[in-house]
Parts: structure tokens; sequence; C-alpha cells
């Protein structure tokens, strides 16, 4: 019952991002379908309005203490594509000592492809997933963005993003 998007879609486009997240649906629909599928999805937690809110503050405290601790103690995590080492938090791609700084939306989308990586992406999916909407202006953009990071991977030949006609991409990284 959301603008423009239910909370359904929503708590779905948030587990293909990150499973990791957790959610907690409050909402009118008390239907028992309503919330199966609300748990279906992934839903830690299915709270129907009217709520006591003290109760919900304590189930938000259950919720959190589940999520594990980030152990990096403040460091970055760099993660290997092919050749190269990426560090989404200082933005850069690394190869042979060489690093380079990416814009913080090229980091989003590298992230994302790598994440997804030797799988089909939906453009529409990518598109939503980093931006919210998927119109034909921020369909120009990512191909502008999708050119800039093939040119940053070039020196690796074994890396490639294929265009999927009609569908959306591939990022094709070898398997070591």
């Amino acid at each position: 019952m959301m603008p423009k998007m239910d909370g359904f879609a929503l708590a779905k486009e948030i587990r293909v991002l990150n499973k990791n997240i957790p959610v907690i649906f409050i909402t009118a629909k008390s239907l028992k379908e309503d919330k199966l599928k609300g748990y279906n999805l992934g839903a830690d937690d299915y709270i129907t309005k009217p709520f006591d809110e003290e109760e919900l503050l304590w189930k938000i405290k259950a919720v959190v203490r589940r999520i594990p601790e980030n152990k990096s103690d403040g460091k970055a995590e760099v993660v290997t594509i092919g050749n190269y080492s990426f560090d989404y938090c200082n933005q850069s791609l690394t190869i042979d000592g060489k690093t380079k700084r990416i814009t913080e939306k090229e980091c989003d989308i590298l992230n994302y492809l790598s994440v997804h990586r030797n799988k089909v992406i939906k453009r529409e999916d990518l598109l939503k997933g980093l931006w919210g909407e998927n119109d034909y202006f921020l369909g120009r953009s990512l191909d502008v963005f999708i050119t800039k990071i093939r040119r940053y991977l070039k020196e690796d030949e074994d890396l490639s993003i294929e265009n999927v006609f009609g569908v959306g991409f591939i990022f094709n990284v070898p398997e070591k």
C-alpha cells in the first residue's frame, strides 16, 4: 500500500540485493495469505496494525541481535575479480600494483555485477536495484557506466561484460 511499490515487491528487491538485511513488515494486511507471503519473501517478522510500540521495539531488538557483527574492525573487504582486487569501501580497482579510483556509482554497478557474476542479470533488475526506477534515461546512463567499467577491466582478458540481447548482461568471471 506504499506509493509506486508495495511492501512485498520492496522486500523482494531487498532480498535480491542483500539477503542479510532485516525485514519487518508493519502492515494493515492481516490475512493469513499475506502473512505467509511476507514470510515466504524472507521477512524476519510480520506485525499487523494496530500494534503495541513497546512490543515492536523488542521485536526490532531481537532481529538486530541476530545480525552477525562485522568482524573486519573497520577494514574494507577486498573482493577478487579475475586478476583484479576490488575494494568497494575505498572505491578502487587494483591490478599488478596499479590502483584506479572509480566513482561511487561505478562501484555500485561493479559490486552488483560481481555479486551476480556468471549469471544473466536483467537490465530492469540492475536499474531498479541501483536507481530504484527503470526509465529510458537511466538505461542510457547505465550503458555509459558499463562501457567505462569494461574499459577499467580490459587488462584482464578473461573478464567480460556480455550483452544479452533484450535481457541484460552477464559478467563473465572465470572460476579459480
